[in-house]
């Protein structure tokens, strides 16, 4: 075994990355206050080919170096827009026909190995607050809300983390790329 060099990778240009069909996935950050938590969801929605990053109230945007710090340059390959308001994005999502899906602990959280996508539709996975998770007004918005099973003492995975695993589930699901 030897490790690649970056060139053996054959990864796709930033320009061509644009071109490039994306999965019908779209990701929203709800108030997140970590820059180095939306670098690195960037750089993980650039990783699995996500359509779009939606940045929404008070989390932070490119351009900015604590982003690039995580992001990695990935900011400039994967489509983004910023919105004020989260449920107002997520109003206009659901009329456009995605499936809203929060990463969220609630009384009917589906665990999130059980959860099978259907291929035929587009999802648009919520992630919240690191604190205070996904708002309770966005979430009263969702189709349904995941969650990762813990077995640990703490509540709660960081969020660039969560988005990581749950990014990764859906992509499993989804992807034509293999």
């Amino acid at each position: 075994m030897r490790k690649l060099r970056v060139e053996e990778l054959n990864r796709l240009s930033v320009e061509a990355f644009r071109e490039a069909p994306k999965l019908p996935l779209v990701c929203v950050l709800d108030n997140i206050r970590s820059m180095h938590n939306v670098g690195s969801v960037f750089r993980t929605a650039d990783a699995f080919r996500l359509d779009k990053l939606y940045l929404c109230g008070i989390t932070p945007h490119p351009p900015h170096r604590e982003i690039r710090k995580t992001a990695i340059g990935a900011e400039y390959s994967v489509a983004w827009e910023g919105y004020s308001h989260t449920l107002e994005l997520v109003k206009e999502l659901k009329n456009l026909g995605w499936v809203l899906v929060a990463a969220e602990q609630t009384s009917n959280s589906v665990p999130l190995p059980e959860w099978k996508l259907d291929t035929q539709r587009k999802y648009a996975l919520i992630l919240g607050h690191e604190i205070e998770g996904v708002a309770q007004e966005v979430l009263d918005q969702c189709d349904l809300a995941v969650e990762i099973p813990q077995h640990g003492t703490k509540h709660s995975l960081n969020i660039s983390v969560a988005a990581g695993i749950c990014l990764y589930h859906m992509y499993a699901h989804l992807s034509p790329f293999s």
